[in-house]
């Protein structure tokens, strides 16, 4: 699919995109593919999602903070790289998890906000 990429976060807060075409097919008994270079720098990788660029993530921390961010807005950068700084973190914070979130209809939002203020104007 080539409208998707390649999501990779590491712990210390950095993430890349990278195209789905710049990584070759192996066989069995294949070494593998490198898709981030991890360092002190960036850390371990934490995880890796098929993303395009109309998705939404959420990024957990191990201080229970939470992020949310648009794919378009990181950067689509080569596999043997280390990636960009998507989230500050304070010390001894790590990345724990992310989830891309489920899109919802422009539509289904606009009633869901009416309901909410017919329910505040009851009360």
């Amino acid at each position: 699919d080539e409208e998707k990429s390649l999501l990779t976060i590491t712990e210390n807060g950095f993430g890349k995109r990278t195209k789905i075409s710049s990584y070759r097919l192996i066989r069995r008994g294949g070494k593998g593919v490198i898709t981030i270079k991890t360092t002190k720098r960036n850390g371990k990788v934490v995880g890796i999602m098929k993303v395009s660029d109309d998705d939404q993530l959420m990024i957990l921390t191990s201080s229970g903070k939470m992020i949310r961010l648009e794919t378009s807005g990181i950067s689509v950068i080569s596999r043997n790289t280390q990636g960009v700084k998507l989230v500050s973190l304070s010390a001894n914070e790590k990345v724990i998890g992310f989830t891309r979130l489920a899109k919802t209809d422009e539509s289904d939002d606009q009633s869901q906000k009416s309901k909410q203020l017919e329910l505040l104007q009851d009360k």
